[in-house]
């Protein structure tokens, strides 16, 4: 059930004085500096014929779509369509304990390394999950251990963002409420234009839980893209003694990583704590040259207020330079191999690659596919920051007062060398393409709770003001042997300002929810969840620059898109009928806010053709919404942990981006379809002596697209046709050990076939992959305490398989040059202490 994203689009260094003045950057470094002193004591029917598309011409690469749809050369034939989603899970767990419910939520299910209490739609993935995998690994990929989740990505450690991406039953991650500490992350994928990645967003090693719901996400929420379930996560506090942690990692292809950690301890007798911890990674690549390198900064501080109140502060600041993996296709892969990096750094074979003056491998299928598997290079450099206040405030022993402050801010430069546009003012025969996007969010939550007989009534409102800004601009690379070629992480004017640019957007987004709901304990063992959600969002703006030459155009899309429902319903019950067994449903409606996105590659209004074809779909398109509704049942006691769970949903109004030609010279075309999905998952744990735990899931998932896609190039028959790449069937199993000082575990996933096109008549194979790992903490030695090291390796097996699908939009029929190849066999090694 995935959607379409825009190409990379971003801005020069020249540009940014364009950027407005941001003093979120100020006011989040003062808040995490000055705080401790200050606060010491509906109904479009899908893809119809007839109706007349929108369309927008693309003349270079536009990258990661969310999904895209893309027409190849080539027959059609039957059906295309988008991602679908999934259903509950149980997994591995750890010691049977019991937690508390989940705010918005039925009950939670806790995921550790041992055992694990279900209750409810939720999984609360533990610290002692997260552990298992190699310090730095994104939090995202914990949530794999799920029946019904899928992850994927290009490198191990599932921090490439271009590479990487996440299903929850079939829903694509920008269609999933994501919070952090309560700030909403929204859209959580490559280059977005209304969210901020949870990598970019917290130091996993700071991150203690994730609460993952399969459900239809709770009205509680804040989100403007939940569509079925949501994950929230929570980073720790700071520890009560004074104290520190230091870890070194060491991997293949010269990775390293390095984390620091300083916890004040309690400061007075109020309670005053604050920590601060630094991260630094540089991810070798498997395929090619370049690296990919992240540093973070995370600092909490922590102060009560009272006996009953406390006032938590957070700040995270990112900086990411990451080359990217080439994209590759079933073409490439079968004529070229399985490794087909970027050029990069053999700067001379790539200019006379593009000048015409040297000739490398092809075949027939590729050229006729439109494909270019010689590229010099490609990548991102992003900065961000994060900053957010929590208040958790009793008025009364019945009455909470629970509100966030946050701010977001984040500077993007999406890049790759464009063989289709020489430079200007050199003669090189290629140039550095350039997206600069930019956004900056302000908001607030605040909600009251009260307790009253067996209710617990929640109302509460979250507001959002997101200023977004999205330009196309082309560097000069330099003659060759006259000077160093251009990084794809910068600086890019090193041979002049941009000397083309392509389009500039701007955009201002408000959004408003409104959510009441009542949690009712009728007897001890049942709970009755009933609520509802009112939103309103509009987003102002679009082009604030147009180059005829580039779009072909003389005007580009400008104007306001108002996406609103007064009456989003959610009704959730959890019946424990018997001891140990629990009986759940849940249903919802949600809606998605129109995607802010540029001209190009796009599921957004702003993405079309001109501002004729905007001003029809102002008229003629609706939000997307989906009715999502999930029942199981749950067995757990001491052994064993028993868990099995249906669900189906149906989305209406959802916006796809169908694109036809090649990937330098795409056509979008935004059309409506409909998604039906149906799903069932089961999983069980068994722990039959101290300290093992052996964990096995099934997952099965059958979603359909509701109607056929009409594109310029005529009907493609998509009704009844399943949904591209997301697999049918997961199995996962995970075995683990704990004895004394020593854990192990092993892990082992199969995720069947993946349609590739949206007719279906290209497809991705099934793979298994598995991965092992080991640890062993030392307890005290000298003055070092829980010394361990450990040691883990990804795809033991070295099994070759197709990780990230549809980066750059799915083909209607056919082929496409928009597949990523998972990570080879790797190595990794810790060492951690603390004192």
């Amino acid at each position: 059930m995935e959607d379409t994203h825009v190409s990379r689009k971003t801005r020069p260094a020249d540009m940014v004085a364009i950027c407005r003045k941001l003093p979120l950057r100020c006011a989040l470094s003062l808040s995490a500096l000055s705080l401790p002193a200050l606060l010491q004591p509906d109904t479009a029917m899908a893809a119809t014929e007839g109706r007349t598309p929108a369309q927008t011409p693309v003349k270079h690469h536009v990258p990661r779509p969310t999904q895209s749809l893309h027409v190849a050369p080539g027959p059609r034939h039957a059906g295309t369509r988008a991602p679908a989603r999934s259903p509950a899970r149980t997994v591995p767990a750890a010691r049977h304990r019991d937690h508390g419910p989940v705010q918005g939520r039925n009950e939670a299910v806790e995921v550790s390394s041992h055992r694990s209490v279900s209750r409810g739609a939720d999984n609360v993935v533990s610290k002692a999950v997260m552990e298992q995998f190699t310090p730095g690994t994104s939090v995202l990929k914990a949530a794999d251990r799920l029946p019904g989740v899928s992850f994927s990505s290009t490198d191990p450690l599932g921090i490439d963002l271009w590479g990487a991406s996440i299903y929850v039953r079939g829903f694509f991650m920008d269609q999933l409420g994501v919070t952090l500490d309560g700030i909403p992350l929204n859209d959580q994928t490559y280059e977005s234009n209304n969210g901020l990645n949870i990598i970019q967003a917290a130091i996993s090693d700071d991150i203690d839980r994730s609460i993952i719901s399969e459900g239809p996400g709770g009205v509680t929420a804040p989100s403007t893209s939940t569509l079925g379930g949501t994950m929230q996560f929570e980073t720790g506090d700071p520890k009560d003694k004074l104290g520190g942690k230091i870890s070194q990692g060491f991997g293949s292809y010269s990775s390293f990583r390095t984390y620091a950690r300083l916890d004040s301890g309690k400061l007075n007798s109020s309670g005053t704590k604050f920590m601060t911890a630094y991260s630094r990674s540089d991810e070798g690549m498997w395929a090619g040259g370049g690296s990919q390198f992240q540093q973070q900064v995370d600092a909490k501080l922590v102060q009560p207020i009272g006996q009953e109140s406390v006032m938590k502060a957070f700040f995270n600041w990112s900086d990411l330079a990451e080359w990217n993996y080439w994209d590759t296709s079933l073409a490439m892969i079968n004529g070229l191999g399985w490794r087909t990096p970027h050029l990069y750094p053999n700067y001379a074979k790539a200019y006379n690659y593009a000048a015409g003056n040297l000739a490398l491998p092809t075949t027939d299928a590729i050229e006729e596919n439109g494909d270019e598997p010689y590229l010099y290079d490609g990548g991102q450099h992003e900065t961000n920051y994060t900053g957010g206040l929590n208040f958790d405030l009793a008025l009364t022993d019945r009455l909470r007062w629970r509100s966030t402050l946050y701010g977001t801010s984040q500077t993007g430069y999406y890049t790759y060398s464009d063989t289709s546009t020489p430079s200007a003012d050199t003669e090189a025969p290629f140039s550095q393409e350039v997206w600069q996007n930019r956004q900056e969010r302000y908001g607030f939550t605040t909600s009251f709770l009260y307790k009253i007989a067996n209710h617990n009534i929640d109302a509460g409102v979250w507001y959002e003001n997101n200023n977004q800004e999205a330009g196309l601009f082309w560097y000069n690379e330099p003659t060759l042997g006259e000077g160093a070629p251009l990084k794809t992480v910068g600086p890019y004017n090193t041979y002049g300002k941009a000397f083309q640019q392509g389009y500039g957007f701007n955009w201002r987004t408000n959004n408003f929810a409104f959510h009441l709901q009542d949690t009712w304990r009728p007897v001890e063992n049942l709970r009755v969840t009933a609520g509802f959600k009112s939103v309103l969002a509009t987003t102002a703006g679009g082009a604030s620059y147009n180059n005829p030459d580039y779009t072909g155009v003389d005007a580009l899309p400008n104007g306001t898109m108002t996406a609103s429902s007064a009456f989003l319903p959610h009704v959730g019950a959890s019946y424990h009928f018997l001891r140990h067994h629990e009986f759940y449903f849940d249903l919802a409606e949600n809606m998605r806010t129109y995607q802010v996105l540029p001209n190009g590659v796009g599921n957004s209004p702003w993405s079309v053709q001109d501002q004729d074809a905007f001003r029809k779909l102002q008229h003629s398109v609706s939000p997307e919404k989906d009715w999502v509704y999930a029942v199981g049942y749950r067995y757990t006691d001491k052994l064993l942990q028993a868990s099995l769970a249906g669900y189906h949903a149906d989305a209406r109004n959802r916006l796809q981006a169908a694109t036809e030609g090649t990937i330098l010279a795409p056509v979008s075309t935004v059309v409506p379809t409909t998604v039906h999905t149906n799903g069932v998952d089961a999983a069980i744990t068994l722990t039959p002596i101290k300290g093992l735990a052996i964990y096995n899931s099934v997952s099965y998932n059958h979603s359909t697209y509701g109607g056929n896609i009409t594109t310029s190039d005529g009907i493609y028959y998509t009704k009844g046709k399943k949904v591209v790449n997301f697999p049918q069937f997961m199995y996962k199993a995970n075995l683990s050990y704990r004895w004394k000082g020593l854990e192990t575990h092993f892990d082992v996933h199969y995720y069947s076939k993946r349609y590739y096109s949206y007719v279906n008549d290209t497809s991705v194979p099934g793979y298994w992959l598995a991965s092992t790992g080991a640890r062993y903490n030392f307890g005290k030695v000298g003055f070092a305490k829980n010394l361990s090291v450990d040691f883990n390796v990804y795809n033991l097996f070295n099994s070759k398989y197709i990780s990230m699908m549809g980066q750059n939009g799915n083909p209607m029929s056919g082929d496409y040059q928009s597949l990523e190849r998972g990570a080879v066999r790797e190595f990794f090694g810790t060492v951690s202490a603390e004192f």
